[in-house]
């Protein structure tokens, strides 16, 4: 084989691809790498904005569907304070409406003063009067009990509960014909039995649709304690409203699922309070 290339017996030879460099040592012009830098600075630039066109946006309903549970948990948070400030003004209120039937005069005029007083102050006036200027937390014999706000917000609860629940006692037993005191006196009762065992018993039919109209309201005021940093039901709402971009069209079916839980709640209490009403004859 001839050394020298270009007989007509030499082989061909493949040579490997040469790659053209710059001065750099880069394999591309530097118009070409601005340009490649210029494309993958703009699509980065463009990816988030691509993504964010490309997220779903939930309808109205939907984002009601998707936050009711926690809506839920935060209406039955709702119905816990208002049995539990019923429960309490219905004990106070008892006790205090027999006071005001008490035969001492002291007794029954303080009674008296302290049930008009709490009737006719706005419940949120006493709400915030409960909630500033009770301690955040009890000494009892060397122990700390704390108290939360939604434990403040009962007792303020409680105590417009307090005075009409003393009110309906009162009206009840006024209300019994005075022939019952008679006849009881006549067998020798005292006052006490004569109101424990006679009155009272009868006034139950009297108190209870009163009553029941007294724990609707109850159950409708608690939403005022969202104003007083309660997390209820109210609260939730404003937080998932916020949550989801503070978007216009989501206030309304927010809020308005609020007001169905309320209504669905409330309205079959009215409905066997008129029923209760018609059949103890009350009206």
């Amino acid at each position: 084989m001839s050394d020298h290339p270009g007989r007509a017996g030499d082989l061909p030879v493949l040579l490997p691809f040469a790659v053209s460099r710059t001065r750099a040592g880069f394999p591309f012009h530097p118009l070409q790498a601005w340009l490649l830098g210029g494309g993958l600075a703009g699509g980065l630039l463009a990816l988030p904005a691509w993504a964010q066109s490309g997220s779903v946006v939930l309808s109205p309903l939907e984002v009601v569907v998707r936050w009711a549970p926690l809506l839920l948990k935060g209406f039955a948070f709702n119905v816990a304070i208002s049995l539990i400030a019923m429960m309490l003004g219905t004990l106070a209120g008892v006790g205090l409406g027999l006071a005001m039937l008490s035969e001492g005069r002291v007794l029954r005029r303080v009674a008296w003063a302290v049930t008009q007083f709490f009737r006719n102050v706005p419940w949120l006036v006493l709400l915030f009067f409960v909630m500033f200027l009770v301690p955040f937390q009890v000494t009892v014999l060397g122990f700390r009990i704390p108290l939360p706000d939604w434990v403040k917000a009962t007792g303020g609860f409680a105590l417009p509960v307090m005075a009409n629940v003393a009110e309906i006692v009162r009206g009840a037993v006024r209300s019994v014909p005075t022939t019952q005191w008679e006849a009881s006196e006549s067998l020798a009762f005292t006052r006490r039995q004569t109101l424990w065992r006679i009155i009272l018993p009868q006034c139950v039919k009297r108190m209870l649709p009163p009553w029941m109209n007294v724990y609707a309201l109850i159950a409708m005021a608690t939403v005022q304690a969202s104003i007083v940093g309660v997390t209820e039901m109210l609260t939730l709402t404003a937080q998932v409203h916020a949550a989801e971009g503070g978007r216009p069209e989501l206030f309304a079916p927010l809020y308005g699922f609020a007001l169905l839980c309320f209504f669905l709640y409330c309205y079959p209490i009215d409905r066997l309070t008129a029923h209760l009403e018609r059949r103890f004859e009350t009206r």
